[in-house]
């Protein structure tokens, strides 16, 4: 039985097939592919639920597959995750495998609040948009929003390395 896959990013060389693509796939390709395992590997999704809707059967390189198939069926959200059920739970964009099972032993005592999510370590920006807890109803964040996808997007910038550099006068040759 296969129990693990491994990808590589396509990069072409020079005694590459001219028939093939001349553009290297993109890295965060290769990383989607690791994270879509590991969903169907760990979290039950099947194949399927991770590719449906997909432009060209293509990941979203955008948002990872578990952040896509949630966006995809807003209609199951939210969740109310004292009373969801564990396969609901695990479906949850920013809640992983320990902390649901932290979740279902906790709320055979109390109720959760969002307050003992964030004690969890639960990635609350990215679950408060499909939860609701005790404390706090789902009509704060309206998953219908069209600029939904929005507040998921990347917002990364690199720092210049030269910014705020102080370079001595010794070097530059002034005096």
């Amino acid at each position: 039985m296969l129990r693990r896959v491994y990808y590589s990013a396509f990069s072409p060389a020079n005694f590459t097939d001219p028939n093939l693509r001349k553009e290297r796939t993109p890295p965060m390709r290769e990383h989607r592919l690791y994270e879509a395992d590991w969903l169907i590997r760990n979290y039950n999704f099947a194949a399927h639920e991770v590719t449906e809707g997909l432009d060209g059967g293509n990941l979203d390189l955008e948002n990872d597959p578990k952040l896509a198939w949630a966006l995809r069926h807003r209609s199951l959200f939210p969740v109310d995750v004292n009373r969801a059920s564990k396969s609901l739970l695990l479906r949850i964009p920013g809640i992983g495998i320990r902390n649901v099972t932290r979740i279902l032993n906790i709320r055979r005592y109390q109720r959760l609040r969002l307050e003992d999510l964030i004690r969890l370590k639960v990635i609350i920006s990215r679950a408060k948009w499909f939860i609701t807890t005790a404390d706090r109803n789902s009509d704060v964040f309206k998953l219908d929003q069209a600029t939904l996808p929005d507040a998921f997007k990347r917002r990364i910038v690199q720092p210049s390395l030269f910014e705020n550099m102080v370079i001595p006068t010794a070097v530059t040759g002034e005096f």
